[in-house]
């Protein structure tokens, strides 16, 4: 198990970074296995990020006929709203993609009316889909709220300390915009072969402090996955630009 922090000097060299490691891991796992296992993050940096994926030279590297769509966690809305992740990924890189087969974009059915069992049946595409007893993805995409939470598990909630399953309806605090959620848990994302932290702005600089000092309290220090790799934008390594 590696853990490693990495610094950009600007968001636009972090959205680079971010684009050449998906890439490299997509290309690394179709050569050895046939098929890349993708789960894409939500918050503000897949703006910058998508348009590098989608866009040459990028976009030829990858063989997108053999690379499977999921969301490590989705908002309660449907998927043209305008804080759908599913909506965003597919208005900026899934809608340009070469070769990219419909049945492989597996959206997370957060706007079920009982999410319950809609996070149920999503846990059972992950298991259908990826093959051996504990589903394995090839890359998990995270981002880093200033509360240190990651997907849509946050400080204090009942699913950030979930063991059991892997899918589960979740609550965000008052104040962000969309309150229902569904996530992954932290045992499928600590399942993963890799996971990839990406994170702007000096407003997650104290959440960073604390993840890199070794404190497990936010749920974004409790991420352990084979390999999980920071990638911190100056601001949010507390340095100043």
């Amino acid at each position: 198990m590696s853990v490693e922090f990495r610094i950009l000097p600007t968001p636009a060299a972090l959205a680079e970074a971010a684009a050449d490691r998906i890439v490299a891991s997509a290309r690394n796992a179709i050569r050895r296995r046939g098929v890349f296992y993708l789960a894409l993050s939500g918050g503000s940096t897949p703006r910058l990020v998508y348009p590098l994926l989608a866009s040459l030279p990028r976009v030829d590297a990858v063989d997108w006929s053999r690379v499977e769509f999921l969301w490590g966690d989705e908002r309660a809305v449907p998927p043209d709203h305008p804080e759908s992740n599913y909506g965003l990924a597919r208005e900026l890189l899934l809608d340009h993609l070469p070769g990219l087969k419909s049945n492989a974009v597996h959206r997370m059915p957060a706007d079920a009316p009982d999410q319950t069992t809609a996070a149920a049946g999503y846990e059972r595409v992950i298991l259908r889909l990826v093959p051996g007893d504990r589903p394995r993805l090839d890359l998990v995409w995270l981002g880093m709220g200033p509360d240190g939470h990651t997907a849509s598990l946050f400080p204090g909630a009942e699913t950030s300390a979930e063991r059991r399953r892997l899918v589960v309806p979740a609550t965000a605090p008052a104040g962000m915009a969309v309150h229902d959620r569904m996530t992954f848990t932290l045992p499928l994302i600590n399942g993963a072969r890799a996971v990839l932290f990406v994170v702007a702005g000096a407003d997650k600089a104290a959440a960073v402090r604390s993840v890199r000092g070794g404190s497990r309290e936010l749920p974004a220090a409790r991420v352990r996955a084979r390999s999980t790799l920071w990638l911190l934008d100056a601001p949010a390594a507390g340095q100043a630009r």
